[in-house]
């Protein structure tokens, strides 16, 4: 199992056959508390970068992106009741959608949990 991560804070975790996407704790901290998930449409595709989901906090909603290209496989309707799942375990129970990658070599342009720890202490 890897995780991989985006400037954007969003995650990708490649588990067998498929991805699982959501956002980062730092993400999640950052928003506050999670009132809303928007979620992408089961078989929708996107290229890296797309926008595909929003999360909405008491704060502000921020756009979640693609970290690479695929098709939507699952998404955790979970999250429609108890969006705090989010804040609770975004790396766990608080998963937006898993997805089939289009291609896996895309994920090297994207940071490991070392390079993403750094990337977030150099945030300040």
């Amino acid at each position: 199992m890897s995780t991989y991560y985006t400037k954007d804070h969003e995650y990708i975790r490649i588990e067998a056959d498929h991805a699982i996407v959501g956002i980062s704790d730092y993400a999640q901290a950052q928003l506050g508390d999670v009132v809303f998930v928007e979620l992408p449409a089961l078989g929708q595709s996107f290229g890296t970068g797309d926008q595909v989901a929003v999360v909405e906090s008491v704060k502000a909603a921020s756009e979640v992106y693609a970290p690479a290209s695929g098709q939507v496989s699952a998404i955790n309707d979970a999250l429609e009741a108890s969006p705090g799942l989010v804040n609770e375990a975004p790396q766990g129970a608080g998963w937006f959608f898993k997805m089939t990658l289009s291609d896996k070599s895309q994920l090297a342009s994207l940071m490991d949990e070392a390079a993403y720890q750094a990337f977030v202490a150099s945030l300040g």
